[in-house]
């Protein structure tokens, strides 16, 4: 029986301390009918230059250097469009897979259900030195879950996007990421979860570097886009619902970003956030004095003390 393949898009911006270490992890696999794409978003840095290299050693190996940046979601669709394989993995370059990462994925799908979309599995973070910070869930402050997650999802970060191996027919039914995003993750999730369950599979298959400039780092920093992209996702979460207990999963959601926001100065994101929140019935007391609050109260000092106690 021929073994799957499975399909590696790297995705780099401006890891040019990282990106052979990551792309050398993927060429190391001890699986072997692997796919590796890589996509320099336009760095600035010099990565570009680092991956030409790699290339001499490696010139099968598709490389789209992108002359405008144009984001993650984009960025990926790219290289999704020339992928072939049965399997996809979206990798960081600044991340690292375990030499027997692809081969213990593969072989856990063997053991799942035909209707798991995308399997996931445990991580260890590591700084920019690699040395370890910590587990993602052996340390306790994440819970896995497996079959019909999308509830969970809506509520829960609980999965290490690195670590997800996903069934390419369904990005394709997906159309891929939503372009009109600035990251990936939370929205795929819920579209994917809406229509097909997940696995996870316990084993430490990849380590994530935890760096301080990184996306998931300036979430609420003004003028970041992120925080509009989960504006939007809360409004597609509400059109997807179709039960009162995943109504009031989105309302958990949008309290906790209505919270981060207010006090980071977003106020047109919480005035729609909140405008949400009261379709779902979810706008108690305090988010109705957050409400009132929104426009009238200059919290730049709050937010000072917490941009400066956070980094």
């Amino acid at each position: 029986m021929q073994k799957p393949k499975v399909s590696v898009i790297c995705l780099c911006y401006n890891q040019a301390l990282f990106v052979r270490e990551s792309l050398d992890s993927v060429m190391g696999q001890d699986y072997s009918d692997l796919e590796v794409i890589v996509v320099d978003d336009a760095s600035t840095d010099g990565s570009a230059e680092v991956i030409q290299t790699f290339l001499k050693d490696y010139p099968e190996v598709p490389f789209l250097a992108l002359k405008e940046n144009v984001g993650n979601t984009t960025a990926f669709n790219r290289g999704l469009a020339l992928a072939s394989g049965q399997y996809v993995i979206d990798l960081a370059c600044d991340d690292v897979m375990l030499s027997k990462r692809v081969s213990e994925q593969v072989a856990f799908w063997d053991r799942v259900s035909d209707r798991v979309g995308v399997v996931y599995s445990e991580a260890e973070y590591i700084d920019e030195r690699g040395e370890l910070l910590s587990y993602h869930f052996a340390d306790g402050k994440h819970e896995p879950y497996n079959g019909e997650v999308y509830e969970r999802l809506i509520d829960t970060y609980f999965i290490p996007p690195p670590t997800m191996m996903m069934r390419k027919d369904v990005l394709d039914e997906l159309g891929g990421y939503d372009e009109s995003l600035a990251y990936e993750d939370f929205d795929f999730w819920v579209r994917s979860a809406r229509h097909w369950e997940y696995a996870y599979q316990p084993d430490m298959l990849t380590r994530i570097r935890r760096l301080k400039y990184s996306h998931s780092s300036g979430l609420y920093q003004p003028g970041d886009r992120q925080l509009q992209s989960t504006v939007r996702i809360c409004y597609k979460i509400a059109a997807m619902n179709i039960s009162p207990e995943e109504d009031q999963a989105l309302v958990r959601r949008i309290q906790y970003e209505v919270r981060h926001a207010f006090l980071m100065g977003h106020r047109e994101e919480v005035a729609q956030l909140m405008a949400l929140m009261k379709t779902l019935r979810g706008n108690t007391w305090l988010y109705r004095v957050i409400s009132y609050l929104n426009w009238g109260w200059d919290l730049s000092i709050v937010r000072r003390l917490i941009h400066r106690f956070k980094y």
